[in-house]
């Protein structure tokens, strides 16, 4: 059913119950489409299959919850001011679907533009910026260089007087840049996808994937097994595990990626705020809370739990952005885990086992991405063929050095 002010009333004056939000359906022996992972990625993919497409014998699988991995995990910042033409492209295809999510799910996702200042603390920075400002201009988005005057005026509380450690020379400036509720999204997409027809199967953990020749023939799970010809591995810190099953190598490393919020105050920062030299981002939630972020972890694990070295590395940096904060306390901290490629851009599309396709290597920046991914494997999967807008992401791209190179553009890891 649509959610709409008339439904709230009569609902309220009724008293009755408002539906699930998604269906519970049994296990079925055979699907036309198998996503492996119940994020955003995944969901998307399996809803724009239904609407785009038609294919709705779809079937999500995750080994937990549904939104329950780095969906759920992230700071939930969106962004396009990306530094390859191929990258800007993606991400901002990307946030015109996010502006547009709460009307065509139906669903409120919280969406927030805010604008995105990248900060320049040093020459070679600044010159970055002004890269990455002519790229995204050349792609029709919104970026240009503001200098701390400009700045301050944005963000007062921020300190941009040249006494600093690491002074602020100036800043690549996204207007459209913003915040979204990141569990909106995933609820979202999972329940416009279960009233088209696709089965929701969480707690259902992949534990193998058949093969006959070089072609995908069913997917074993702790519930049973599914027949199907299509599979998509959309599970993002896991996803060389899956990919091993069919022994699709994945120039993949995963590593943590830890992140904290505050207790809520008034709310002050209007703007998301980004630090590559001081590897720090940290924006407000509209309940008052500040969240904070850095780089990856430098070292491989599979670990989510936070670490006290990471804590006051982040609140050193925080307060030599904004030293007003130093009395706020930090409520709580935890960690996601990111699937790094050695160009820092995702992996997508067909594998040499047909039937077998992949939405990987996301690093930590797959939220942005999330629903155009998803567009872009859904028409990838129902005409064999990636398309346009993710041509250049393929796998074999690695083999004959056509790298695309983000790694200027998430110089925080993110």
């Amino acid at each position: 059913m649509r959610y709409s002010a008339f439904s709230l009333i009569r609902r309220g004056l009724t008293g009755s119950d408002w539906p699930r939000v998604w269906r519970a359906h049994p296990l079925a022996g055979s699907y036309d489409v198998v996503i492996i992972g119940g994020g955003v990625h995944g969901l998307a993919t399996a809803y724009y299959l239904a609407r785009n497409h038609g294919i709705r014998n779809v079937a999500v699988l995750d080994k937990g919850y549904l939104g329950g991995g780095g969906s759920g995990r992230n700071t939930a910042i969106l962004r396009s001011n990306y530094l390859t033409p191929e990258g800007v492209r993606f991400y901002d295809r990307s946030l015109q679907l996010y502006r547009h999510l709460a009307a065509d799910l139906n669903f409120n996702v919280m969406f927030s533009r805010r604008g995105h200042l990248t900060l320049a603390h040093n020459d070679s920075s600044l010159r970055t910026m002004r890269w990455r400002a002519e790229v995204n201009k050349l792609q029709g988005v919104d970026s240009d260089v503001i200098d701390p005057d400009e700045i301050k005026k944005l963000v007062p509380y921020l300190d941009t007087s040249p006494g600093t450690r690491y002074p602020i020379l100036g800043a690549l400036y996204h207007p459209p840049g913003g915040i979204i509720r990141h569990d909106a999204v995933v609820w979202g997409y999972a329940r416009a996808a279960d009233a088209l027809g696709v089965h929701l199967h969480q707690n259902t953990e992949v534990v193998g994937i058949e093969t006959k020749g070089d072609r995908v023939l069913a997917v074993r799970t702790n519930r049973g097994r599914i027949a199907t010809p299509v599979v998509v591995n959309c599970t993002a810190g896991w996803s060389t595990l899956i990919s091993d099953m069919v022994g699709v190598g994945m120039p993949v490393t995963t590593s943590p990626l830890q992140a904290a919020v505050t207790e809520p105050v008034r709310l002050f920062l209007d703007t998301v705020i980004v630090s590559g030299t001081l590897h720090v981002y940290v924006s407000q939630t509209d309940r008052g809370e500040l969240v904070f972020g850095a780089s990856v972890d430098p070292f491989t694990s599979y670990s989510m739990r936070g670490s006290l070295e990471f804590a006051e590395g982040l609140a050193g940096h925080v307060l030599e952005l904004m030293p007003a904060l130093s009395k706020m306390r930090l409520l709580r901290q935890w960690a996601g885990l990111c699937d790094m490629t050695p160009d820092y851009s995702p992996i997508m599309g067909p594998t040499p086992v047909e039937g077998f396709y992949v939405d990987v290597g996301w690093g930590t920046y797959g939220f942005k991405a999330g629903p155009v991914s998803g567009e872009a494997m859904a028409d990838c999967v129902a005409h064999e063929r990636p398309g346009e807008i993710i041509a250049s992401f393929g796998l074999d791209r690695f083999a004959s050095g056509r790298l695309v190179g983000e790694k200027g553009a998430a110089a925080v890891g993110h």
